[in-house]
């Protein structure tokens, strides 16, 4: 009966296994659904419909962006979080995912445990940008306006926890000056805002602010990475001015946990063909981002190591979200 019963469990393990191997070959068969965190027209929503387009053009599916907006991207996180791991249903992971996790005292899920790593798809300066009515044009120059008139300037934010958000409460942690943060619900609606001078400053994702700062409706004070970005050259680092400033936002894709292998690493070797393609290569760098091709491990660890990362500023900024 022992012999039966061992017998019967090995059948049942090469059925599924059988089953999960003939799946991922179907894969995908229908529409793919790919939820980003922020309404339209920010950053995760532009690098979606980018990729989404070449993945329906190439993978035999529809990838349809499906934008759930709200709790700093928790909204649209634990929606996937709680979808079938069958590959149908994903998300555009970006930095907001790994500062929740301590940005926010209490959350439905863990985002490292719940989520499985698909893809990277690219890392990108943020850019420390101002209303022209600003009258400050460096950095510099904006830490004593900002000292001399303290939380009398706005700072606006794609959200709690995003790396905006928290790139400008690093930048306030290291030069002492006082900004009041004034979250909105993605880039968008707070590029409407400073674009109209009623916030005054945010460290804005550089792909959603670019064509905003070329044709002179914002002035581009730094960037936020340890290096001038070859998309706005003439733009110094914040670091030159601040030293010890570093900062960049990273964006993937990512699955419920359980997802088959198989179809994760299907998913990994599209985006990454996606990434090769030079029309996608030379539009990511006119957003100013770099490629982020990588296996699901090493996108994995970056995710680990931005997490723990951020945690150290909110901790040291001793900000938090209830």
């Amino acid at each position: 009966m022992r012999r039966m019963r061992v017998i019967a469990a090995s059948l049942l393990i090469a059925v599924l296994g059988a089953s999960t191997c003939a799946a991922a070959e179907d894969y995908p068969s229908h529409p793919i659904k790919w939820v980003v965190g922020y309404p339209a027209g920010g950053t995760t929503d532009i690098l979606a419909r980018l990729i989404g387009q070449w993945l329906s053009e190439h993978l035999g599916a529809q990838v349809i962006i499906e934008n759930r907006p709200g709790a700093g991207n928790n909204i649209g996180t634990e929606a996937v979080v709680n979808a079938a791991p069958d590959g149908y249903t994903v998300l555009l992971v970006n930095p907001a995912n790994g500062i929740n996790t301590s940005l926010y005292r209490k959350l439905n899920f863990d985002f490292v445990r719940d989520i499985a790593p698909v893809a990277g798809l690219t890392r990108v300066p943020n850019v420390m940008e101002v209303n022209p009515a600003v009258p400050a044009k460096t950095v510099q120059e904006f830490i004593d306006y900002a000292k001399a008139n303290p939380g009398k300037i706005n700072l606006a934010s794609s959200g709690n926890g995003t790396s905006v958000h928290l790139s400008g409460e690093m930048f306030k942690m290291m030069t002492g000056v006082n900004l009041l943060h004034v979250p909105y619900r993605g880039a968008a609606p707070a590029l409407t805002d400073l674009l109209s001078g009623q916030v005054q400053i945010m460290f804005d994702n550089m792909p959603s602010s670019i064509e905003h700062i070329r044709a002179g409706k914002l002035r581009a004070l730094g960037v936020t990475t340890a290096k001038r970005s070859p998309a706005l050259p003439d733009v110094p680092t914040v670091a030159e001015t601040v030293p010890g400033y570093e900062a960049s936002a990273w964006f993937g894709m990512g699955a419920p946990k359980g997802t088959p292998p198989e179809i994760i690493n299907k998913l990994n070797k599209a985006i990454n063909a996606a990434l090769a393609d030079p029309n996608i290569q030379a539009r990511l760098a006119d957003l100013g981002g770099n490629v982020m091709s990588v296996t699901p491990t090493e996108f994995g660890q970056v995710i680990v190591d931005e997490t723990g990362k951020w945690a150290k500023v909110v901790k040291a900024a001793g900000v938090s979200v209830e």
